[in-house]
């Protein structure tokens, strides 16, 4: 009997399937359908990559991308994408500036070279250390001096005080210029925002910065290095406020967008930012109204191009094509040719100057700024230019005039601005700022009486009015002026010195709404708070009127000083006037009344070498404590206060240091200082220390004078870098 066949074990057998051939002729097995289909995927992925690595060389060959500004809006993200994805590609670097971009791929294709790389001193800080000159940045300047001879700008404040500003006495063209003025124009100034150097300054043994904030004007932002040429009436420009706003451009009024961004983006470089004034600075601290905005959708654009530039638009718009892509390189040399062939077209001569004044930016140079603010003026004097275009070319050269610190220059520019557009009341404002940066506040009374005259609802004009009667001591006029013109909400007057100013003026009528004007300046911003109204702050140091020794952490400096204090003591009266019982006389402006007279052993970090000669000893016990004497924000002083000496209710102007007081002579009763709510009067051999950003007050109503020894040291959370780096005040 044959055996069953077992259909359960068949049904378990498998079944080989059958091979079949592909295309190519090779046999496939269904069963590896799996693994091949990997093998097919890898293949695919391969091809991709291939294809898209060509792709980008076709894009970079072609330049059909502008890598210039994907790279600079990747800056704009807050995580900077851009260092991310380059810390990936800086083995690709080929051209060694450190990154891999459009140029590192042409140098690997071949269509540039590789230029040679310069490695700066490791010993130098990294704010002296100068860019390298690439080739082509030279050939422009070799163009540019082949085409057109002027005459350099020095390189250090010191030459530039030395020599005249020789620009000035080119006005002869302005109408109405007088030759007081021009001559003005070419006297030596300070290099406000010099590309090179530092500016040095005598210490002024008078001076007292203390009571200087009180006459403290709102004004364009000022590079550190900047010392006005008079102390004594010019107005307070230094220091630094507290996250100040980055001014909006206001050169819409007379330049297209187009055509606005005129300075290469130097966010990374250590240089000196271009000045504005200050209706431009507090643009966008002033809140928009609806009907201003109306205004300005109805505001036609500026024409810049006369009948024949029209005709070569094109030409003109492809070199400012370059310019706008921070191509200004290449720019300089488009108008430059333009130039050459249209001499006598003012669009083409001012787009020159925009070229050189962003290369300049790049290069960090003061001769190169100077060719373009002198070619600003051609720009503007040519026969055929448009209204709109001499406007635009005289402000741009006003702006740069100041940020070299050609003040009188830039205030002859726009007394030009003025005669050609006396309608723009803009202009005029503008004028009068700059008569105040130069401390002529009689000639910006003037001009500010001009504005109210022809627009009396001008809020710029009345801050900047009630500010020059205030400093006039006519503090009741000062009032309406001041307070109308922070109410207007006009650019410009969102300022946190006009708050100062009001709110100073109503104390001293002994109007409690001054601490309204404080507080409302405070929630803008402008105050930390309404005791602590000091406008040159660094943000997060620790804040309280009244300090210990050992919270200060100068616990070795405070016993020295009372250990010494009778020496001290005697060398103080030794200076003393003995007839007068006075130190050097000099005006305050911070007494209500009676005499406060002082005389100075170190100011902003300075020591005063004939002061200190006649009090060696007390010099002497200061020199080990670098916390006073390099404190760049303060004073050490010996000050004497004579019976019935009131001092107004005031602050100083920074939060960056604190105030010793050692008494030395100190009558029985009648002497008291308030800071803030909390009044204390002083003991001999004994310190006080307080923090003078905040309120405080002093009377002196005993028989006899009150002597104390003043020592500022640095607020001690500040760091050694920010010790250095801080401006003077």
């Amino acid at each position: 009997m044959a055996p069953r066949k077992n259909s359960r074990n068949q049904a378990k057998k498998e079944v080989k399937p059958m091979s079949v051939l592909n295309k190519n002729g090779v046999k496939a097995e269904a069963a590896s359908a799996s693994g091949g289909g990997g093998a097919k995927i890898f293949t695919w992925f391969i091809v991709l990559a291939l294809l898209g690595v060509w792709s980008s060389v076709a894009v970079v060959w072609l330049d059909l991308v502008d890598y210039d500004s994907v790279m600079a809006r990747a800056k704009e993200f807050r995580f900077n994408f851009s260092e991310v994805l380059q810390g990936k590609l800086s083995a690709y670097d080929a051209d060694g500036d450190g990154d891999f971009d459009v140029e590192d791929a042409k140098v690997l294709l071949g269509v540039k070279k590789s230029p040679v790389s310069v490695v700066p001193n490791e010993g130098k800080d990294e704010s002296s250390v100068e860019e390298p000159v690439e080739p082509v940045v030279e050939d422009v300047v070799k163009t540019l001096d082949e085409t057109e001879k002027e005459r350099h700008l020095p390189l250090s404040p010191t030459q530039a005080q030395k020599a005249s500003e020789g620009e000035s006495q080119d006005y002869g063209e302005a109408p109405a210029i007088s030759d007081a003025v021009v001559q003005e124009a070419e006297e030596p100034e300070v290099e406000a925002g010099s590309f090179n150097g530092v500016q040095e300054e005598e210490v002024d043994e008078s001076m007292d910065v203390e009571s200087e904030i009180q006459d403290a004007v709102p004004l364009p932002p000022i590079s550190e290095d900047f010392v006005p040429e008079d102390e004594n009436n010019a107005i307070d420009t230094e220091g630094e406020l507290v996250e100040e706003a980055q001014p909006q451009n206001t050169e819409a009024e007379s330049v297209p967008e187009q055509e606005l961004d005129s300075t290469v983006d130097l966010k990374e470089e250590p240089v000196v930012m271009e000045k504005k004034t200050l209706q431009e600075e507090s643009e966008g601290n002033a809140e928009d109204k609806p009907e201003d905005k109306v205004k300005d959708k109805a505001k036609k654009k500026p024409k810049l191009l006369n009948k024949f530039e029209k005709t070569i638009k094109s030409e003109i718009d492809a070199a400012e094509k370059l310019r706008k892509k921070g191509k200004v390189e290449e720019a300089a040399r488009a108008f430059d040719s333009l130039v050459q062939q249209y001499p006598q077209s003012p669009r083409c001569l001012y787009g020159k100057a925009l070229a050189e004044d962003d290369l300049a930016e790049k290069m960090r140079s003061n001769e190169m700024l100077q060719k373009a603010i002198s070619t600003y003026k051609e720009a503007s004097e040519l026969p055929n230019a448009t209204p709109d275009l001499i406007k635009a070319a005289l402000k741009k050269r006003a702006e740069r005039q100041q940020f070299l610190g050609r003040m009188r220059g830039a205030l002859a520019t726009m007394e030009k601005l003025v005669q050609l557009f006396p309608e723009d009341m803009s202009l005029k404002n503008d004028l009068g700022v700059a008569h105040l940066l130069i401390g002529d506040n009689k000639g910006a009374k003037r001009v500010y009486e001009e504005v109210l005259a022809l627009a009396p609802s001008d809020g710029f004009a009345k801050v900047h009015y009630g500010f020059i009667l205030k400093s006039e001591n006519k503090i009741a006029e000062c009032i309406p002026f001041l307070r109308d013109g922070l109410e207007s909400g006009d650019p410009g007057t969102d300022d946190g010195r006009f708050y100062f100013h009001l709110g100073d003026a109503l104390q001293r009528l002994g109007d409690d709404t001054a601490y309204y004007w404080y507080e409302r300046g405070h929630q803008r911003g402008h105050f930390a708070s309404v005791w602590q109204r000091s406008l040159y702050n660094v943000d997060g140091l620790k804040a309280q009127p009244w300090w210990t020794p050992k919270e200060t952490g100068y616990v070795d400096l405070v016993k020295t000083l009372e250990r010494n204090w009778k020496t001290i003591r005697d060398e103080a009266l030794s200076v003393m006037d003995k007839n007068t019982g006075l130190f050097h006389p000099e005006e305050e402006n911070l007494t209500a009344k009676g005499i406060w007279s002082q005389v100075t052993l170190w100011q902003q970090g300075k020591k005063a070498g004939e002061s200190c000669r006649s009090a060696p000893k007390t010099c002497s016990f200061l020199e080990r404590y670098p916390e006073a004497t390099g404190c760049k924000r303060g004073q050490i002083k010996f000050s004497v206060m004579q019976p019935g000496t009131h001092v107004w209710p005031h602050t100083g102007p920074t939060n960056c240091r604190l105030r010793i007081h050692l008494g030395l002579v100190i009558p029985k009763t009648g002497c008291k200082i308030r800071c803030t709510n909390e009044t204390r009067t002083w003991e001999e051999g004994k310190v006080l220390i307080f923090d003078d950003s905040f309120e405080h007050e002093v009377w002196q109503d005993a028989d006899s004078y009150r002597l104390i020894f003043i020592v500022d040291v640095w607020h001690p959370e500040l760091t050694q870098y920010q010790r250095q780096t801080l401006s003077p005040i």
